[in-house]
């Protein structure tokens, strides 16, 4: 594999699993598990090709659904490798999973697989997007108060349940594990960016934060929602409330060029905009340990492309 002799920016993204790393390259995506005998379970496969990538804030929500498919596929699939297990794709679920499945066929198993992932996506939606609104909306019939107030208080409220929920979760011992997980991903791929080897004494030196996380993109979310939801109505909170869920798209549009303007431009706007991304995941990605970085490079490996250039971003 030919390596980049200065630095550059890659489109090389990955994700972090329960004991392993899913990495994706331009036309590869890889997957390495550890297993409970302490060897890594590499797999591969090739990334769909879609006319969607191609058309501007169009992309951003369509690359965000299939960013919950795909990572549910991979984490049910480390799931079951880190737990000693031989994959199988009916393990995980439900009886009524099974039933659909043999009875309406292996498509509407597909997609009722597909609607329990985008359905955990707007579980997540309603946290932090719609219980602010009705909370700051009982407010406003205790406490009167203009537009603006109501906006800030929104905004408040919808960061402060978002961070408070990666603090909570960030406490728990599994959910580090793969937060650890996490910071190998970052570490390796600016590794990677930077022209190094990928070895563990190189990939240890570089930072564990990265501008391209799934956490800006979703800090990106929260913060252009603020401005772009600012001009909605507040005389009927149902109606405020459908109003953002139809803008929902937009903001993940805007929020995601916007995220890939980041990540390949070191203009001082580009830091300003990066940088409440990079301070959040000071509560997703911490320092991994050296199996952890071992198994980014197993997952990163097959997916890189021969000659860099091709996968710049």
């Amino acid at each position: 594999m030919k390596q980049a002799n200065c630095k550059f920016k890659t489109s090389v993204g990955g994700q972090a699993l329960l004991e392993g790393i899913m990495m994706r390259g331009p036309k590869k995506i890889a997957c390495a598990v550890r297993k409970p005998d302490g060897t890594l379970e590499v797999t591969t496969d090739d990334v769909k090709d879609y006319a969607w990538k191609k058309i501007p804030l169009v992309r951003g929500a369509c690359a965000m659904i299939e960013s919950l498919l795909v990572g549910y596929h991979y984490l049910m699939y480390s799931a079951q490798i880190s737990a000693g297990e031989d994959y199988d794709e009916t393990a995980d679920e439900s009886a009524f999973e099974k039933w659909v499945g043999a009875h309406l066929g292996e498509k509407a198993e597909k997609v009722l697989l597909g609607c329990s992932a985008v359905l955990g996506g707007l579980l997540a939606i309603l946290l932090f997007t719609i219980v602010p609104t009705l909370v700051v909306g009982g407010v406003s019939h205790v406490v009167p108060m203009g537009r603006w107030p109501k906006v800030i208080l929104e905004a408040v409220l919808k960061v402060s349940i978002f961070v408070l929920y990666l603090f909570l979760v960030s406490r728990m011992k599994e959910i580090r594990r793969v937060f650890q997980y996490h910071g190998a991903e970052h570490k390796t791929i600016a590794c990677y960016e930077a022209g190094d080897a990928l070895t563990v004494e190189n990939i240890r030196k570089y930072p564990r934060f990265h501008p391209r996380c799934g956490t800006s993109f979703l800090i990106l979310i929260l913060i252009i929602s603020v401005f772009l939801y600012s001009v909605l109505p507040w005389n009927n909170m149902a109606l405020r409330v459908v109003y953002k869920l139809l803008l929902l798209p937009v903001v993940m549009g805007i929020s995601y060029e916007l995220l890939k303007w980041c990540g390949r431009s070191d203009s001082l706007l580009s830091h300003i905009v990066r940088a409440p991304g990079l301070w959040v995941q000071r509560l997703t990605v911490f320092e991994p340990e050296d199996d952890m970085i071992e198994a980014a490079i197993a997952a990163v490996t097959p997916v890189l492309p021969e000659n860099p250039e091709d996968g710049k971003w």
